[in-house]
């Protein structure tokens, strides 16, 4: 079992973490979620960036600039480098959004669509196969749901959201997923109600990352 000691502390201070939210709304549980973990980052004297990818207008529509680039026909999109580089910059990437229809919300998806690509996440050739890139990042998963708990448990919603999500893909790129934490009950509480939670779900992904350091 991993300890917290003077050197894993260090390790951390020096950690710089890539909050990604994906919600229109400012206002929404999940913007305040990704403030609250951005907050403890920064007071346990990591660096922190926050991409708002709403607010910031990505575009997660896979064009067939997309399609020519994957298949290294041509450059990638400016858009799509640019957040390449954030994340090379990370040693964590945290993702914080809404459960729709039991999976991420389209922004989220065609972010990863268009940014998790061959060449970049990982390496595709007919005589190696497939090469993970990204086994030097920690990805923190945070999807804030509106049902419960024992409903995500008895229809298999919550292992649907691991294999998709924390297997499918950051298994697949060779990430290590450092934790993966669900906020039920979204829509029936509001954000003040999960300030608790909130503070212990930041201090469960700073945990995490000491563990992985």
């Amino acid at each position: 079992m991993a300890t917290i000691d003077h050197v894993s502390r260090a390790e951390q201070a020096r950690q710089h973490t890539l909050v990604v939210v994906a919600h229109p709304d400012p206002r929404s549980l999940t913007h305040a979620v990704a403030r609250e973990i951005a907050g403890a980052t920064e007071g346990a004297g990591g660096s922190v960036e926050t991409a708002d990818l709403a607010g910031e207008r990505f575009d997660p529509a896979f064009t067939i600039d997309d399609v020519r680039h994957y298949h290294g026909a041509a450059p990638a999109p400016a858009d799509v480098v640019a957040e390449q580089r954030r994340i090379d910059r990370a040693d964590r990437l945290v993702l914080v959004f809404p459960v729709y229809w039991w999976s991420m919300p389209a922004l989220l998806k065609g972010w990863i669509d268009r940014v998790f690509v061959n060449g970049w996440a990982f390496d595709h050739s007919v005589e190696q196969g497939i090469t993970p890139r990204l086994t030097g990042t920690t990805v923190h998963l945070v999807p804030i749901a509106g049902g419960d708990a024992d409903g995500y448990r008895r229809h298999g919603y919550t292992e649907a959201l691991r294999v998709q999500v924390e297997s499918g893909i950051f298994g697949f790129c060779g990430a290590t997923v450092g934790s993966a934490t669900t906020i039920f009950e979204s829509e029936a509480t509001t954000a003040d109600t999960f300030a608790a939670e909130m503070e212990s779900l930041a201090a469960a992904v700073q945990g995490a990352a000491v563990a992985t350091a």
